[in-house]
């Protein structure tokens, strides 16, 4: 079983939000030495929780400063963009770690909708995201577009002997069925809705795939959140602060992540801890020993190889140590080892 990483680069009320960039190159040296096969960051904006507002440029300095993980986008919002500007971005990404750039790309605004607006005037981007896909595909791929396209004689720079892997983030039909169409592998957003729908969606991704050169097989994960400590007790204690910022986060509220401390303190109406309770029944949370065979299980039941972890804690400590956990429960191999020589 794989194991990846998604990393929001949360912000944390007490410091700068510039702290919570840094905390992610640290965090992806960390995942890197750990043996976690990939580490993905994403695109929000207007958001003072969730800080990580250009994954292209965030890409760039851990690609530069690690030397296996494969580093990706999950993702870029495309509708806000120029196919080809995100092509070439992308393009010198993987000039700089040759073999190692996923170019994860999404739909969803990552943001509210006049921030879309400012992003992109464009009223109607979004519904030309399939024709952006399919020139995507084409520019990273280093192929030329369609015959009698009007941008046919464009090209992507630079040019190199490897080029950056596709992926479709989705957490609807949607994107299930736009990968199958495209041939590319697919992520869903499982930690969006607690899951409901991912056997759904998956199913209609491996139905309706259709073979591509490079991906003749569908290819497909989830985004799950998890957190492991070294006690059940401790991991409950620091999940406080996922608890306040749902919370807050079904108010339209994106604050800072709070301290468990603070959020333990804080006067729930009994509405909102029935949503807590909800949210605590169907939480990966606890011990590593305790989290991997259900992890595991929720894998195998889903037919996956790969499970990408997102997770979040007040203090970046409890989340390099969470990651460290996890990967000795699941056996990654360590920076160094012969199965992270011979690359995978």
């Amino acid at each position: 079983m794989k194991l990846s990483v998604l990393d929001q680069s949360t912000s944390a009320k007490g410091a700068t939000q510039d702290v919570a960039i840094r905390e992610s190159l640290a965090l992806a040296r960390h995942c890197d030495a750990l043996g976690y096969h990939r580490y993905w960051v994403s695109e929000h904006h207007n958001s003072d929780s969730i800080v990580g507002t250009a994954p292209e440029v965030l890409m760039a300095a851990i690609a530069a400063t690690t030397s296996r993980i494969r580093v990706g986008s999950a993702g870029v919002m495309l509708p806000h963009y120029s196919a080809l500007k995100v092509a070439e971005q992308f393009r010198v990404l993987e000039a700089i770690a040759p073999g190692r750039i996923d170019l994860g790309v999404g739909r969803a605004p990552g943001s509210d909708m006049r921030t879309a607006y400012a992003l992109n005037p464009h009223a109607d981007a979004a519904s030309e995201f399939p024709q952006q896909v399919q020139d995507l595909q084409a520019w990273v791929g280093g192929r030329p577009l369609q015959e009698g396209h009007p941008f046919a004689a464009i090209r992507a720079h630079p040019m190199g002997p490897t080029t950056p892997e596709m992926w479709i983030l989705g957490s609807s039909d949607y994107g299930a069925q736009l990968a199958a169409h495209f041939g590319l592998p697919y992520a869903y957003a499982y930690f969006f809705s607690d899951g409901r729908g991912v056997e759904q969606a998956l199913d209609l991704y491996r139905r309706h795939y259709r073979p591509s050169e490079r991906h003749p097989r569908p290819q497909a994960t989830i985004c799950v959140w998890a957190l492991a400590a070294d006690s059940e007790a401790e991991a409950w204690r620091l999940f406080k602060t996922r608890e306040f910022w749902r919370i807050g986060f079904e108010q339209g509220i994106r604050k800072p992540l709070v301290t468990p401390e603070e959020a333990g303190d804080w006067p729930y109406s009994d509405a909102e801890r029935a949503t807590i309770d909800a949210l605590r029944r169907k939480a990966f949370v606890g011990t590593a020993d305790a989290l991997h065979p259900r992890l595991a299980g929720l894998a195998t039941g889903l037919g996956l190889d790969e499970l990408v972890i997102v997770t979040w804690t007040h203090d970046a400590a409890p989340r390099h140590r969470s990651y460290e956990l996890l990967a000795q429960a699941f056996g990654l191999p360590k920076e160094g080892s012969d199965e992270t020589e011979k690359g995978e």
